[in-house]
């Protein structure tokens, strides 16, 4: 079963997936083995493995590490064209449609075709929103777009309606790595009722109060990214779906 599936399925049973976002910025490869030692107890459904200032050399010897160290399913979260490997299961093909950066919306993904069809790697078109987490965050300032306002959540369901009108498969609510704030609670509940397609919500999430929080709101998946690179047992009272 491939990962879109897993994520449907999980969708349509009731059953919420976590992903843990590993930043090869943020975690040495050399660490990976002993990060992931501390997931035995409860392991994620999924790993996601990117971010936005990331050398080739050193996200390609990350994913490898993260290879050797789990069995779990791996997905890119690209921040360019060059974040591509063939050591995983999936990739988000990311378009940024909370924003007007033509590179963000189309043109990194015609550079990326021909590679990911030649790695023949499962794609998962994403619908990427950015939501604003407080503060100017990498991902803003890299992507030379505003984040949708906190106390505007009609605008991130009415984005999300057209994503998905458009075809995309998911849609993904970002406060961005290391956010002040995580996506409110009423923008993921009002995207979720815009929206059949899964949704994935991230960033400024650091407690798992807040991940059942965003799972009752309406989030499919959630992703722990920051708080888990400062503390690796933040998962261990936690189990999924208790």
């Amino acid at each position: 079963m491939n990962v879109l599936q897993q994520i449907i399925e999980g969708k349509e049973a009731g059953e919420k997936k976590l992903a843990f976002l590993i930043d090869p910025d943020k975690v040495d490869a050399g660490n990976v083995a002993q990060l992931f030692k501390g997931f035995e107890a409860f392991p994620p459904d999924f790993i996601f493995v990117g971010g936005s200032l990331i050398t080739e050399g050193k996200f390609n010897e990350t994913v490898k590490a993260i290879r050797q160290a789990t069995s779990l399913p791996i997905v890119l979260f690209p921040g360019s064209p060059t974040q591509l490997c063939s050591e995983v299961e999936a990739v988000l093909f990311l378009s940024l449609i909370s924003g007007r950066n033509p590179e963000l919306l189309i043109g990194h993904h015609v550079v990326a075709a021909p590679r990911i069809k030649e790695l023949n790697l499962e794609t998962i078109a994403t619908g990427y929103i950015l939501i604003d987490g407080g503060r100017p965050t990498t991902a803003s300032y890299i992507s030379n777009t505003s984040p949708i306002p906190r106390n505007k959540p009609e605008i991130a369901a009415a984005t999300a309606m057209a994503g998905e009108m458009l075809g995309l498969n998911c849609m993904y609510l970002d406060a961005g790595s290391g956010a002040e704030q995580r996506v409110p609670i009423e923008t993921i509940q009002q995207v979720s009722k815009a929206v059949s397609t899964p949704i994935i919500v991230g960033g400024g999430i650091r407690s798992m109060h807040e991940v059942k929080e965003a799972y009752m709101a309406g989030a499919d998946v959630v992703v722990i990214g920051t708080a888990l690179e400062k503390n690796p047992e933040l998962i261990a009272d936690f189990q999924l779906n208790a």
